[in-house]
């Protein structure tokens, strides 16, 4: 899985990757700080199931917090979007090239409105004025990739009575579009797929809109919120889009993560507080910086935003469930880790297709699974739930 963070120069999006996965990346306060896209491992948060069991987790890969399980996913950052990106305006060709697998894209706004459309200082600068135009740049993107080959593609899909649904998810497989999302864009627009020949050059817009809107679900993440403008510009973006928006400070969730990595804090991201460890190790400045971030952060808002925005997008945006290999009278593995690993599954998938997740052999020989918090056979076709501990049997 790929999640891409989309948006303006300059709006904090390098400073949220660096927060979400400590590596090591420009942060700078002008654009395109960002040129070569940054490619990291972020995680999201799950209650581990390792307390239903009274045992304590030995996680392969991610690492478990006082019961919450942090699970890897891929982030990608790419430069700032800019006027004309479509037309290979800017970075716009890297830009777009750069996001074709992204399963989701959050989109980075500076709320504090002291960035504008450039990426340079402001005032008072409106960031619906970015959605907008992400919106604007991405629907000309697919429109530009089925408005080249349409009228040659539509008259051989109504001369050989393809599928349409199948057709066009040849076409878009570059860009993760499944066969569910077509079907979807064709029922929002309700256009005709028997004649895709007579579709107008609007109508090619709408479907390539809509098919834009449901393989590229966006979550917008409302950055420097802990500005003054910031709370004011976030409600007047609440009522105007309807896009799920979360507060973010990416700069705090930074401050927490570093000073937790450095043993001045106890900090689990996602977490609405912190607890110094180390006050004669922090100077004034830091003290300071903390107290900020409890004060206008933490108090305001219930947690920095970030891990908050990393796992709707994962799980309510995408749907994906996270189901653990788990035996039902051993959770530990061959070298003795006690359930070792978690996998991000996408919605209605089944016993079946987690056990070619975990191994092509299990899922050739596939037998049955067995639920280890229930002790319940299930069978192949069972549709998977968030948390559920499978044991398959070859």
């Amino acid at each position: 899985m790929l999640i891409g963070l989309v948006g303006r120069p300059n709006t904090g999006k390098s400073t949220f990757f660096k927060a979400a996965t400590l590596a090591e990346v420009e942060i700078a306060n002008y654009p395109f700080a960002t040129i070569k896209p940054h490619h990291a491992i972020g995680y999201v948060r799950v209650e581990c199931i390792d307390k239903d069991f009274g045992k304590q987790c030995n996680p392969r890969e991610g690492f478990c917090l006082e019961g919450n399980r942090f699970v890897p996913i891929e982030l990608k950052d790419v430069a700032g979007l800019v006027p004309g990106a479509s037309e290979g305006k800017g970075l716009g060709n890297q830009f777009l090239d750069d996001l074709r697998e992204a399963d989701a894209f959050i989109l980075v706004l500076d709320t504090s409105g002291k960035t504008n459309e450039e990426g340079k200082p402001a005032e008072n600068y409106y960031s619906g004025k970015d959605v907008e135009f992400l919106e604007k740049e991405l629907d000309l993107w697919y429109n530009g990739i089925l408005k080249k080959v349409w009228k040659t593609f539509a008259r051989q899909l109504e001369s050989s009575k393809q599928n349409f649904v199948k057709a066009v998810a040849n076409q878009f497989t570059g860009l993760k579009v499944i066969e569910e999302h077509i079907e979807r864009a064709v029922r929002k627009t309700g256009l005709d797929v028997e004649k895709p020949s007579s579709w107008s050059e609007d109508e090619i817009f709408k479907f390539a809109s809509e098919l834009r809107k449901e393989s590229k679900p966006i979550i917008i993440a409302a950055n420097k919120s802990d500005t003054d403008k910031a709370k004011e510009n976030l409600e007047k973006l609440k009522e105007e889009f309807d896009y799920k928006i979360i507060p973010c400070s990416a700069e705090s969730e930074l401050a927490l993560r570093e000073a937790a990595r450095d043993g001045l804090i106890k900090y689990i991201p996602g977490d609405d507080n912190f607890e110094i460890l180390q006050e004669d190790e922090l100077n004034e400045k830091q003290k300071k910086a903390l107290e900020f971030v409890k004060g206008n952060v933490l108090k305001s808002y219930g947690s920095t935003g970030v891990q908050d925005i990393l796992n709707y997008a994962v799980f309510e945006l995408l749907e994906y469930v996270a189901v653990f290999p788990a035996g039902v009278n051993k959770l530990e593995d061959s070298e003795g880790n006690v359930l070792p690993d978690c996998h991000l599954l996408p919605p209605k998938s089944t016993a079946h297709d987690f056990a070619y997740k975990i191994h092509k052999d299990f899922g050739d020989n596939f037998i049955k699974a067995i639920n280890a918090k229930t002790k319940q056979i299930v069978g192949k076709e069972y549709e998977l739930k968030h948390r559920d501990a499978i044991e398959i049997i070859t």
